[in-house]
């Protein structure tokens, strides 16, 4: 009896779709926790650690490509001595492989993203101010010579705009552009992107920000037509337009709940894969994040807010149904697993948790069941 009751509890939690779960982290004094990868059951939530990658220091923020076998990690180090990795991955059974490093030209890393025919990879320096664009062969190896751009300029804030400080790379909904916030001068700078080229990136426009804003991340609705920004310093997000890599401004809206005082670092957003909701998160003291509904016009009214149970919430990611939201609580080492009210949007603690030491960046995977 006890023995079909186990048997019948696990086909019960096998049930449901599922997903590999990345997990970029920063390295703990043992380096054991690295780049790790779960199984994730969209109709649970439950997490199953599968494997990990430990080849890489600091395997901070992830890209993965399209057709989901290379993954690409930034490890955040200074005085130039950040690194692009490159991986390869087995959806199948979840395997990582170390391929190799470059330089990413720059200090502290903290962004990267990958070109959707996967030739380039795009890097975010945040304290040089610098983005590097990364020449990758078919075997995933890395290309040495890397085009490196410098931003020039500052804002308001002397005390974190004083110089530029590249904070992401975002590819545009069509890959033919990228838009790269960066905090320090309080633009999103606009590159058109030619992968055949030697020199991929091209400038071609900036969109300005609030002064004092501090743009950060930047995500696209699925209908390509808005664009989303948070703001770190003033904890805000902005709402454009977009068309043919042209940001139009048309909304800013508080994270920030009516009289709230405490210290704020306004750093993930993502869209709800069925475009109805928008999640920003909020670290400093508030720790949470921030439910917006998405009108037709791409405007947003605010819903409601979660706290992310746990400190300094830097990533989080809503998995490809839309069921669950993961909170990945840097300083208390922990990933939250919410259950997602897909008619609402708003978040119920699920009581689920994954113990790890930083996590850093969350990515799903389509797991590979064909063999």
């Amino acid at each position: 009896m006890c023995l079909m009751m186990l048997a019948f509890s696990m086909a019960v939690g096998q049930t449901g779709e599922e997903y590999w779960l990345l997990v970029g982290t920063y390295s703990n004094a043992d380096n054991s926790n690295g780049l790790q990868v779960y199984r994730f059951n969209t109709s649970t939530g439950d997490a199953r650690f599968e494997s990990k990658s430990t080849d890489v220091t600091n395997p901070s923020y992830l890209a993965v490509g399209k057709d989901g076998t290379r993954v690409f990690a930034v490890s955040e180090m200074g005085q130039g001595k950040g690194t692009v990795n490159s991986f390869s991955f087995n959806p199948s059974n979840g395997a990582l492989s170390w391929i190799g490093s470059v330089t990413s030209a720059g200090d502290h890393p903290c962004y990267v993203s990958v070109s959707n025919d996967q030739k380039v990879v795009f890097a975010g320096n945040y304290s040089s101010g610098t983005l590097s664009a990364v020449r990758v062969s078919p075997d995933g190896t890395l290309d040495p010579k890397v085009q490196t751009i410098k931003h020039e300029g500052s804002s308001v804030n002397t005390s974190r705009q004083d110089k530029p400080h590249v904070h992401a790379v975002v590819l545009s909904p069509d890959g033919k552009y990228l838009m790269v916030p960066d905090l320090g001068t309080d633009k999103i700078h606009i590159y058109a992107i030619k992968t055949a080229s030697d020199n991929p990136l091209e400038p071609v426009g900036a969109a300005p920000v609030t002064p004092g804003g501090g743009p950060r991340h930047l995500t696209f609705h699925p209908n390509g037509k808005y664009a989303y920004l948070i703001r770190e310093l003033d904890a805000a997000v902005t709402v454009f337009d977009y068309k043919d890599g042209k940001l139009k401004e048309k909304q800013s809206i508080t994270l920030l709940d009516a009289g709230f005082q405490g210290s704020v670092g306004a750093a993930d957003i993502h869209v709800s894969p069925d475009g109805k909701f928008l999640y920003g998160s909020n670290r400093g003291e508030a720790n949470e994040i921030t439910i917006y509904s998405i009108g037709k016009d791409g405007k947003l009214t605010y819903v409601g807010r979660q706290s992310t149970l746990g400190r300094t919430p830097r990533n989080f990611a809503i998995d490809p149904t839309g069921n669950f939201l993961l909170a990945a609580n840097q300083d208390t080492n922990d990933i939250v697993i919410f259950k997602r009210d897909q008619k609402t949007g708003l978040l119920q603690d699920t009581g689920k948790r994954i113990q790890l030491d930083k996590p850093v960046c969350l990515k799903f995977v389509r797991i590979n069941t064909g063999g």
